[in-house]
């Protein structure tokens, strides 16, 4: 498997493009198409390593499922009806997996082991094995259940009213799982409203939820049974191209079947305010996953500050945002992010060091970071991913704004979420 790329070159983006599956609705559906009753049907699932890591726990503890290319057909086996795998259930690189996976495991009548590989297993998980201990699951693991590889056993599960101290989907999705299979109404708030994609989900397998403001409640024992879901393409994914089309002189890109979840669309709102020209058309979806054709064309960027609750709804986007932080002239500032210390690598210490191979100048903060845009910026000579997909990214979207070429070493991991990214991109280049 290649294991670098380079990008660079000169010229602007153009063209139509569809954007991957939205890697949170593909991995959710999976899981709740498993432990509905009868069939679900998913279309545009996402191809990637993460998502693959989900099937394959699920046919480990006795799910059959079926995948032709992006189409999907899983067999439910209901709320009771998952079996005791017979080996490690292995979530790769997917801590979206392993957090919510716990949740479900937590109510299983066995014992089962989760890991995943290097970067996975430094990920913590405490702040879902806790709670879940508190509705009567055993979790055992390394640093008292914080990291994997982890012992669960389940079964009879109480309720819980938990609030929680970080905005996070992940969390909230694991105990509102973990709630189907307690005994009585399990409740979750959060500090900001994160992603509600589990909630949207739920309600289209047919389970009744209580979701006022910033919390969100389940009563236990309710049958989830199989339907049809059409993935949108992921917005995650999506801003890498918006960025690059937005920050690249005389571009113009239309991305096709975007997400436009409203717990989701920080980015949207954010590069706006830089001075990015979006338009949204073609409206789509109504209240499952509303989805849009989204035109971006290129105009100067000015830094701004970000911060406050639009954050939770741009986390895994701030690495593309801070592409565009690096050519907007001024400064930007984030601050409230600190869980991107815990990422697939420390974001805030990986975005500031690659930036500075362009030549930014930045500053980085236990929780905020600051990018000082609008210098002359640099090809870089040699960009490195540190393991991580959105960094990756980062680097190749910057590298088409520069002059030179730009190589990054260890670029397998973007297939964890954007399969084709690095030919996509290329593709978009006016010849």
């Amino acid at each position: 498997m290649k294991d670098s790329n380079t990008v660079g070159g000169s010229g602007a983006l153009s063209g139509r493009v569809k954007i991957p599956g939205d890697k949170s609705i593909s991995h959710r559906s999976v899981m709740l198409g498993s432990i509905a009753e009868g069939a679900t049907s998913v279309s545009n699932f996402l191809e990637s390593g993460d998502c693959l890591s989900t099937i394959g726990c699920f046919k480990a503890m006795g799910v059959k499922i079926r995948r032709s290319g992006k189409k999907v057909k899983i067999t439910g086996a209901g709320l009771p009806g998952l079996k005791a795998p017979r080996r490690v259930l292995n979530a790769g690189n997917s801590g979206t997996t392993t957090r919510l996976m716990l949740g479900i495991l937590a109510g299983q009548p066995f014992t089962a082991v989760i890991t995943g590989d290097r970067s996975l297993c430094s990920r913590p998980m405490r702040r879902v094995s806790a709670p879940l201990r508190e509705m009567g699951a055993k979790i055992t693991g390394r640093d008292d259940g914080n990291f994997a590889p982890l012992t669960v056993t389940g079964g009879d599960l109480l309720p819980i009213k938990f609030r929680s101290k970080v905005a996070s989907a992940q969390v909230k999705s694991c105990l509102l799982l973990a709630g189907l299979y307690a005994k009585g109404t399990t409740t979750v708030s959060e500090p900001q409203k994160s992603r509600d994609h589990t909630e949207r989900m739920l309600l289209k397998f047919g389970v009744k939820l209580s979701v006022k403001g910033n919390k969100v409640s389940v009563k236990g024992g309710q049958v989830l049974k199989g339907t049809r879901i059409e993935v949108p393409g992921d917005i995650s994914s999506a801003a890498f191209i918006l960025v690059a089309a937005g920050i690249v002189p005389g571009s113009k890109v239309t991305l096709l079947n975007v997400g436009i979840n409203p717990t989701r669309t920080g980015v949207l709102e954010v590069l706006s305010g830089m001075g990015a020209k979006i338009k949204l058309f073609n409206l789509r979806g109504g209240k499952a996953e509303p989805s849009a054709d989204i035109t971006v064309t290129y105009s100067p960027l000015k830094g701004v500050a970000v911060g406050g609750p639009v954050i939770p709804r741009l986390i895994d986007e701030i690495p593309a945002l801070a592409a565009a932080a690096a050519v907007a002239k001024g400064r930007t500032v984030f601050r409230g992010i600190g869980e991107l210390r815990v990422k697939e690598s420390d974001r805030i210490k990986t975005i500031c060091s690659e930036l500075a191979k362009f030549g930014v100048k930045t500053e980085a903060f236990p929780d905020s970071m600051i990018i000082y845009g609008g210098a002359r910026l640099k090809a870089a000579a040699s960009a490195e991913s540190h393991g991580d997909h959105r960094i990756a990214m980062m680097a190749a979207v910057l590298g088409q704004a520069v002059p030179g070429i730009t190589k990054i070493k260890h670029t397998a991991c973007v297939d964890t979420s954007f399969p084709g990214f690095f030919g996509l991109l290329k593709s978009l280049r006016k010849k």
